[in-house]
């Protein structure tokens, strides 16, 4: 017995992964913005998890949290401006 390979020609692996993405980007794009949004409302306030000890709100996790301000103050010059703050709240964070 000879056994036949069942590959696909180019052709139609190609249309077949455009009319995917195609299929793929018209049921996704209508919820996108609202993806983006929930996702940033979750950084905001991991965010505010993290500053909260500095912030002067009692923390019960500062321990843990302390560990990560390193790796977020690179974001928190935007995100204290999207709260509505035109100056860093911290004295010890100068980013304005």
């Amino acid at each position: 017995m000879v056994k036949k390979d069942n590959k696909k020609s180019p052709k139609q692996d190609s249309l077949l992964k455009k009319i995917e993405r195609g299929l793929h980007e018209y049921y996704v794009a209508p919820y996108r913005r609202s993806f983006a949004r929930a996702q940033r409302d979750e950084d905001d306030l991991f965010m505010l998890l993290v500053f909260a000890e500095s912030l002067g709100v009692p923390n019960p996790a500062a321990y843990y949290t302390m560990e990560l301000l390193p790796i977020v103050y690179d974001r928190f010059h935007d995100w204290h401006t999207r709260m509505g703050m035109e100056r860093s709240p911290l004295d010890h964070i100068s980013c304005c």
